[in-house]
């Protein structure tokens, strides 16, 4: 009988997706099957003690990991350890494995946790691991995903691209200088199985909360200001991106990622005041840097910064308000069913962070791309388009949101499409006739001013903002409340009773 690595780690919460085919095929051949009691229980040699073990899920995870450090990274067999104790006052703790350092043979290096098929759980206890021993880089993994860490001090644990190879220093590592294909290639939501998601909690949970700072402004202002590098490293490749820490003192990050900042607020326009400055500290910062460093932002569709972007402005005010963002698929249904063409005009009067317009974009784009002859990339979003597909954009889309912070990651999608223009609006779709007050404010027209000129030519009635003359209309209705001004409800049909006279409230969504 014969048992298959898949068929030891089912119903666990270990997977082997890390690992190489030829590395399972390593540890699968020295598979043994013995009667156990009755039950057929799986054996190997262990490959740092050159003695036959039992195979459990978090074995196996062991070997194919030993098996990364021997065969990838170059590690000999007397640099390494297994069940490494490390010693708290009277308790001692087993560090599943443990790499020691090249010049002291007795002094840990990286200890490696995979005991606890969770990340918290198990970033938690190479914490202990580390401070306990001084060592200054650390590995969690369960086979699907992995963390690596460097020590900064008891409480900082920042996130490192890789792990050195047997022959290389940190500084190597965090030195190397990288391109956007060097970025595509170590994709952290990639290779490591994250999503941007669960790095904003990561962050959250570490640093931000006791930060004192707005947690949206300033992870706004950071993806920001990564989409901006990314988008001049993807249209320049022997570029270097700037968003990374290649060394720099916690002092030094913060100026140049700064600098970034500023070129990204002053290329798209309207979305942060001029005077807008980091706010977190320089340390804080590294973390953040160190945490988002690794991940491309740009793919296909922006679905990664689009779920990130969802989650912070739910955090920070639509979800309080019991206010919910339409499902992308859903969109994406919408969207094919009523086929945006280039020529047609479109809006989204509820628009959120523009889950419609965008997937609209992308629609017409493809469309676009198609009659040039063009094909669609991995980087579909990052590379420069035909004027066309620019054209549509600054031309044809249009969206209006009432909440600043939706239509400002709105603003941000679009001017990205848009190559530095958009139609994104800060309006109140309900209170139409209030707009006039709005469009008279200096502030709000320095930035959308542009937009309303546009929107402006598209009413039907020169003086009235009631209605436009747009082939497609694609919203979902904000489920934000209840409205009850009376000056509003006196507008439409559904804010009558039965009887004629007018309600004193209706939802948002009637």
């Amino acid at each position: 009988m014969t048992l298959t690595l898949n068929e030891i780690l089912k119903d666990s919460a270990y997977k082997l997706t890390q690992f190489s085919a030829a590395q399972i095929q390593i540890l699968e051949s020295s598979i043994t099957v013995k009667d156990t009691r009755g039950k057929a229980t799986p054996y190997a040699i262990y490959l740092v003690r050159n003695k036959e073990i039992k195979l459990t899920p978090e074995e196996a995870v062991r070997q194919l990991y030993l098996l990364v450090l021997l065969q990838n990274l170059g590690y000999p067999v007397n640099r390494l350890a297994v069940e490494y104790g490390v010693t708290f006052g009277r308790e001692t703790k087993r560090a599943v494995i443990c790499v020691f350092d090249k010049d002291r043979p007795t002094v840990p290096y990286i200890p490696v946790e995979l005991k606890k098929p969770k990340l918290k759980d198990g970033k938690e206890q190479l914490k202990s691991y580390c401070n306990a021993t001084g060592a200054p880089i650390a590995v969690w993994t369960n086979g699907d995903q992995i963390s690596y860490y460097q020590r900064k001090d008891p409480n900082y644990f920042e996130d490192i691209p890789a792990l050195p190879k047997a022959i290389e220093k940190l500084p190597d590592i965090l030195s190397e200088r990288w391109t956007i294909d060097d970025l595509i290639k170590h994709d952290k939501l990639v290779n490591e199985k994250k999503s941007l998601k669960d790095l904003i909690l990561k962050m959250e949970d570490e640093v931000l909360a006791n930060a004192g700072v707005d947690v949206f402004e300033e992870l706004f202002k950071l993806i920001f200001t990564k989409l901006y590098d990314e988008m001049e490293s993807g249209r320049n490749k022997k570029r270097h991106l700037v968003f990374r820490n290649y060394g720099d003192t916690e002092t030094e990050l913060k100026t140049k990622i700064q600098d970034l900042f500023d070129k990204a607020r002053n290329k798209w326009e309207g979305v942060f005041t001029d005077d807008a400055k980091l706010q977190l500290t320089p340390s804080h910062l590294a973390v953040c840097i160190a945490s988002l460093e690794g991940v491309k932002l740009f793919n296909s569709n922006l679905d990664v910064i689009d779920e990130a972007f969802e989650y912070l402005i739910n955090k920070s005010s639509k979800g309080e308000k019991g206010q919910y963002f339409t499902p992308r698929y859903v969109i994406d249904m919408c969207v094919k069913m009523l086929n945006p063409q280039a020529h047609e005009t479109f809006i989204d009067t509820a628009a959120g962070s523009c889950g419609f317009p965008v997937h609209g974009i992308f629609h017409v784009w493809e469309q676009i791309m198609k009659e040039e002859g063009l094909n669609k990339s991995h980087l579909f979003t990052l590379e420069q388009k035909p004027a066309r597909c620019t054209d549509y954009v600054q031309e044809k889309v249009f969206a209006i949101d009432f909440d600043e912070k939706a239509v400002r990651v709105g603003r941000t999608l679009n001017l990205i499409a848009g190559d530095g223009q958009t139609n994104v609006l800060h309006l109140n779709t309900l209170d139409y006739e209030r707009w006039d007050e709005k469009t008279k404010d200096e502030d709000w027209t320095d930035i959308y001013g542009e937009d309303w000129k546009k929107l402006r030519k598209l009413r039907t009635g020169k003086d009235s903002n009631r209605d436009f003359g747009f082939d497609i209309l694609m919203a979902n209705p904000p489920f934000a409340g209840d409205i009850k001004e009376t000056r509003i409800l006196a507008k439409y049909e559904l804010g009558k009773k039965d009887n004629g006279k007018y309600q004193s409230t209706v939802g948002r969504d009637i």
